[in-house]
């Protein structure tokens, strides 16, 4: 079957195992470009090295294969993409969009922990390479989600002039999701709500670096029953990937999907794909994992 235009991804951080929450959105953007015979890519955010776990790259990419959540070609590694944040960050420097900053913490504090002059406040160090900031415009981004509505954000008062590449030279999630969602051509992100907040930040540096927007869909959260997000950080276990079939279901009762009636983990993907309708969580920013099968 020929593929549409549209093109979903899932992006891992290399941080431990697949957990629930993680299952969650890989499965229903899965879903989501399946069911609009679209194309799902994988995108490994693996630009902070100090945080990653050995192995667990290779351990959340077998897990998904065990699932059954293939991807249309080989996962995109961030690790490998620092040229092309380079040149991003140059066309903003160019642009005047773009200035070094020297803050320390100390100075961060004394100025309310925000950036918000587009300039450092900081005196000049030679000793050290500067972490670069974006200046950040006034004015209001504003965006439909597919679930959570209309948002609107100042990101110059909520978050101020925020880090594109740290004073170690690691880039930003900010940047590096936006430049890798236009080199993969996605349309339409599908990712949980604890990062709702990042998308005016996104949608402001495609709008200077002259880059497509993807539509959002932003899904309720996974918590547990005293409404703690379930993460890796909170050592929520890893998902089962050799019980697929206990695994999908489990997800797709969070989505608020029927589980076909198969015990074949593939024909319940494309059976859940051919009917997937995410309508009933519109508005629903976090949900209680339900317990494993």
């Amino acid at each position: 079957m020929p593929h549409t235009g549209y093109c979903g991804r899932f992006a891992p951080s290399p941080t431990g195992e697949l957990h629930f929450g993680s299952l969650v959105a890989a499965l229903a953007s899965w879903l989501r470009a399946r069911n609009l015979q679209g194309r799902w890519l994988l995108r490994v955010d693996d630009i902070d090295p100090p945080r990653a776990v050995p192995g667990s790259t290779e351990a959340i990419l077998a897990a998904l294969a065990r699932l059954g959540l293939i991807a249309d070609a080989p996962a995109l590694h961030q690790s490998e993409r620092g040229e092309a944040y380079a040149q991003a960050l140059l066309q903003l420097q160019r642009g005047g969009h773009a200035f070094p900053c020297w803050c320390s913490r100390t100075d961060l504090e004394a100025a309310g922990a925000v950036h918000r002059d587009g300039r450092c406040i900081a005196p000049r160090r030679d000793d050290r390479e500067p972490a670069w900031r974006l200046r950040v415009p006034d004015g209001e981004i504003a965006f439909d989600d597919g679930l959570q509505g209309p948002q609107r954000q100042d990101v110059r008062e909520a978050v101020g002039d925020f880090v594109l590449r740290r004073a170690d030279g690691l880039w930003s999630y900010q940047l590096a999701c936006v430049v890798d969602d236009a080199f993969q051509d996605i349309t339409e992100v599908v990712r949980g709500c604890d990062l709702l907040d990042s998308t005016p930040r996104q949608v402001l540096l495609q709008r200077l670096l002259g880059l497509p927007t993807p539509a959002y869909i932003h899904l309720p959260l996974a918590v547990d029953a005293e409404g703690r997000k379930l993460s890796k950080s909170s050592d929520a276990p890893p998902v089962d990937a050799h019980e697929p079939h206990a695994a999908l279901a489990r997800a797709l009762r969070f989505l608020g999907q029927e589980v076909p009636a198969t015990a074949d983990p593939a024909a319940m993907l494309h059976a859940a794909a051919a009917r997937f309708d995410i309508s009933a969580l519109r508005g629903v920013t976090a949900r209680v994992a339900g317990p494993p099968a």
